[in-house]
């Protein structure tokens, strides 16, 4: 298959067949042996591979499910089927239990119930597995309500795990924020939630749009061609896309060396720019979810902010679908607004659609319009959730819309000893380090900056020299000078006197000074 692989034949097909190869050589490895006909006994896919997806390096989960606990009744049995799949090489990952067993674990296990909701039989009676889907079926155990809460928090505490961002340099394809688990999980509510996990339903439900499932599909597919090629290249179930193959996997998917990119870089790019299309559909589905189950049967509480904007239980949307078309600069009067509230959470689903339906109106008229140039440098002097509406603002595809030069570093690599993350990963971890000097919590850690903050008159001048310090990254000049020419140019645009204007020119020119100067070590004598 890997040989299919290297020929280009469609991953789907791919991960579906050999999904399809193990069913048979297990049914036959199955039938192969004779079962008590006393207590009816069947062989079941469940995880990842019940679902019927399979790579090279991937958990062969199965579970043989009892009618009653009567092991003694099969115990040879299983064990020869056992030993006999250790003997031909096949790694599985096994469990044996009666149906009892099944729903008394999957009452109290999130891991067990979400691995056999995604469950089906490879061989034996069918009625055993109708019988454990009833057992474990919504009206008994783990409502759609608790379960999406419960799957809300797992996912808090993996991307935690993970650092909060799609943006490491050596991410994680199946559990760093935006790879396959995210897709995963939105498959298991929807299963749970909707009896499908089919994103073609989801659609029909109206939950996607046409456009958003071609989307999805396309991400799941690279996504799966990255995990095939990795598993073929180490042997073995490696989902970490260390530094020590994203070299070869540049070079086994096409992508070859040019000025101001190496191979490596832009096939990384391709990689952060999909898991960030990832990001963004995830926000959307699980905020449809939300909406639909967690939020079910409350009250809507909406109270108007203008014309054009309101809030709904916590949530701010638009008053109509036609908002963004009529008055394009709303798109980031949006994010000033929610600069204002911190009681305001984030955009409803329909918002964040609408939002990516309109984005292509962030052109060279829009960025050139007076009312969006004063929206934006309002919003980079915003009281709080500066950074969390600038990641937002990237997320959604407008930041880089907005700034041109900040597009092309989305995704871009930093290979060097001083950087973990993407170039714009970093610029905005950057302006959340410098908004935390002001914060209570930071005086006792960093005494100097935080002193110093509060004598900085305009903070946002600090900000936008922040945004625009490596911004000319990845096009093989001295990134120093191109990003301060890009800045000149932004305050130009952006209506900015002359002394401010300099001030951002010289520290985005000066920012490599400063950070040799930060990392001597200087020693003084008094005479």
């Amino acid at each position: 298959m890997d040989q299919w692989f290297l020929d280009g034949m469609d991953i789907e097909q791919l991960v579906f067949a050999r999904a399809w190869l193990m069913d048979q050589i297990l049914r036959l490895a199955w039938e192969h042996l004779n079962w008590s006909d006393s207590c009816p006994i069947a062989l079941l896919a469940v995880g990842g591979y019940g679902r019927g997806e399979l790579h090279p390096g991937s958990d062969i989960d199965i579970l043989i499910l009892l009618e009653k606990d009567h092991y003694d009744e099969h115990q040879d049995a299983i064990e020869h089927f056992l030993t006999l799949l250790w003997d031909i090489g096949l790694k599985v990952g096994s469990s044996v239990r009666s149906l009892d067993e099944c729903a008394s674990q999957a009452a109290d296990d999130l891991t067990i119930i979400t691995n056999l909701i995604e469950s089906r039989v490879i061989s034996g009676p069918a009625f055993l597995h109708e019988h454990l889907l009833d057992l474990i079926d919504t009206e008994h155990m783990w409502p759609s309500q608790r379960y999406l809460q419960a799957k809300f928090d797992e996912q808090r505490k993996r991307h935690r795990k993970y650092n909060d961002t799609e943006y490491d340099l050596e991410p994680n394809i199946k559990g760093s924020p935006g790879g396959l688990r995210d897709l995963h999980m939105l498959g298991w509510v929807a299963r749970r939630h909707y009896g499908t996990h089919d994103p073609a339903e989801l659609m029909e439900l109206g939950f996607l749009s046409n456009v958003e499932y071609q989307q999805l599909q396309r991400c799941r597919a690279f996504l799966w061609k990255i995990r095939w090629a990795l598993h073929s290249l180490t042997g073995r179930g490696e989902d970490r896309l260390l530094f020590d193959h994203q070299r070869t996997l540049a070079s086994q998917f096409g992508y070859h060396d040019h000025t101001g990119a190496l191979a490596v870089e832009q096939f990384m790019q391709s990689y952060f720019r999909t898991v960030m299309i990832v990001s963004q559909l995830k926000d959307l589905l699980l905020q449809h979810f939300d909406d639909d189950i967690l939020s079910a049967g409350i009250v809507h509480k909406v109270h108007a902010i203008n014309e054009r904007f309101q809030v709904c239980n916590n949530y701010i949307e638009t008053v109509h679908d036609r908002v963004f078309a009529e008055h394009p600069p709303a798109i980031l009067e949006m994010f000033v607004l929610l600069t204002r509230d911190q009681t305001i959470q984030g955009p409803t689903a329909e918002t964040i659609r609408l939002l990516r339906d309109y984005r292509h109106l962030v052109d060279s008229t829009f960025r050139k319009d007076p009312r969006c140039t004063r929206l934006f440098l309002e919003l980079m002097r915003a009281p709080y959730a500066l950074t969390a509406s600038l990641r937002r603002l990237a997320r959604y595809g407008i930041l880089g819309r907005y700034l041109p030069e900040f597009g092309r570093i989305i995704g871009q690599m930093q290979y060097d000893l001083f950087h973990t993350l993407t170039v714009d990963a970093h610029t905005l971890l950057l302006i959340k380090y410098l908004r935390s000097f002001s914060y209570q919590k930071s005086h006792q850690q960093f005494p100097i900056a935080s002193r110093i903050i509060h004598r900085i008159p305009k903070p946002e001048l600090l900000y936008l020299a922040g945004l625009y310090h490596d911004i000319g990254k990845g096009r093989g000049g001295d990134h120093s000078q191109l990003g301060a020419e890009d800045a000149e140019q932004f305050c130009r645009v952006h209506g900015l006197n002359k002394e401010d204007t300099a001030l951002i020119v010289w520290l985005v020119q000066e920012h490599l000074t400063m950070s040799v100067t930060a990392q001597k070590k200087i020693c003084l004598t008094r005479k």
